[in-house]
């Protein structure tokens, strides 16, 4: 997919952008709990002083229900930029109108400053044209580099580049490329792990997969409907019934490997007894909460001899450590594989830096739903709208 490029701007001494960038940090107590998204916000940031653009730069964090949401501003992510910077770095209190405006106007050569949180303002997630007007007043050139919000058609991404000048940031650039290539070219074997709770959520990832995937392994509580349409006993697991047909169908294609084992409890907490069981022998009462440790040595024998290896959706509730294993397994097979890794966002993400594994992988998406999407459509409407801009 080409995208339009920082190289294809006309960045002159002062001009005025506007950085979507995607800063929805995690905090904890007021505090930056895992700062992986700030930092990948860096390079494009970067290349804009080198060329003395004046930046303003935008995000959303969290789901705040309005203004008064102040656990959800943008402050303590302003003030993290700055130390990462070495530059001041200051926050508008609002998100559009005078006040913003009037700091844009009044930043130097290579200045960068932050607007208040996006969704303080119920007119980003409803893609408000009026909205974006205002936002595009702050600049006269747009950059997108929030890969994880380029699956949403809010004001701030698909607004900006009807009326502006735009391109893809340097870390949107390098997602679209290496998604792209798992799409369209891998290395062979391709092998994807993918997990999670809902099989219901990754069905048009699998769909999708299947046309380029030499295998796909499933773990997480989605296995249980794959295990339900074997006819095997699940217990109390939890189980798509809606899903099981398709589930079936999955399974006949003979691309799809799932659990032996599974290790059960009575209840998903820190205190619960755990036991080892094989897959379709958990008795009434008990739920499947990891994979086994036969199923974890098969996964990773498998991840061992790839090529190319997709993972996403932790294949337990690794949360808790007694449930932990079977990810912390896979996690460590794919930071140990020869072949080209990739980890898709989100939970998996987070595993990989739990475990300590994050510097052996290849490529740690910024965006979990928005790498899904965008392995099951081939698109996101962020990037359909930078398209749109450079054809005009």
């Amino acid at each position: 997919m080409k995208l339009p490029q920082l190289e294809d701007l006309d960045l002159q001494r002062g001009t005025r952008v506007l950085l979507r960038a995607d800063l929805n940090v995690p905090l904890m107590d007021g505090a930056i709990s895992d700062e992986l998204r700030i930092l990948a916000a860096l390079p494009t940031i970067e290349y804009l002083r080198e060329r003395h653009c004046r930046i303003a730069v935008c995000s959303h964090l969290g789901r705040p229900k309005s203004a008064a949401d102040k656990q959800f501003s943008l402050a303590p992510v302003a003030a993290r930029l700055s130390q990462l910077l070495g530059v001041s770095v200051a926050l508008s209190p609002e998100v559009t109108g005078f006040e913003s405006i009037g700091m844009s106007e009044s930043l130097a050569d290579a200045d960068v400053m932050m607007i208040e949180n996006l969704r303080f303002d119920p007119r980003e997630v409803s893609n408000d044209p009026a909205f974006a007007t205002n936002l595009t007043a702050l600049a006269e050139v747009f950059v997108n580099d929030a890969f994880g919000a380029a699956h949403r058609s809010h004001a701030s991404v698909v607004g900006p580049p009807v009326v502006l000048p735009s391109a893809a940031g340097r870390l949107l650039a390098r997602e679209v490329e290496v998604l792209g290539t798992l799409l369209e070219n891998p290395q062979r074997p391709f092998v994807a792990l993918l997990g999670g709770s809902k099989v219901s959520d990754k069905l048009g990832v699998i769909d999708a997969l299947l046309n380029t995937c030499d295998q796909i392994l499933i773990g997480g509580a989605m296995a249980f409907t794959f295990h339900r349409a074997m006819g095997l006993s699940i217990g109390d697991s939890l189980v798509e019934e809606g899903f099981v047909e398709r589930c079936g169908e999955l399974l006949a294609t003979g691309k799809i490997l799932v659990p032996t084992d599974v290790v059960i409890a009575k209840d998903m907490t820190a205190s619960a007894a755990s036991r080892h069981c094989g897959a379709g022998r958990i008795p009434a009462g008990y739920k499947g909460l990891d994979i086994g440790p036969e199923t974890a040595g098969t996964y990773s024998e498998v991840v061992h001899d790839a090529r190319t290896v997709l993972w996403n959706g932790p294949m337990g509730v690794f949360e808790i450590p007694q449930f932990a294993m079977g990810t912390k397994t896979v996690a460590e097979a794919v930071a140990e594989s020869r072949g080209f890794t990739v980890v898709g966002g989100g939970d998996s993400a987070a595993a990989v830096r739990q475990f300590g594994y994050a510097d052996r992988i290849d490529h740690i998406s910024t965006g979990g739903g928005a790498s899904l999407e965008f392995i099951e459509q081939g698109d996101l409407v962020g990037l359909k709208a930078l398209r749109e801009a450079a054809a005009r």
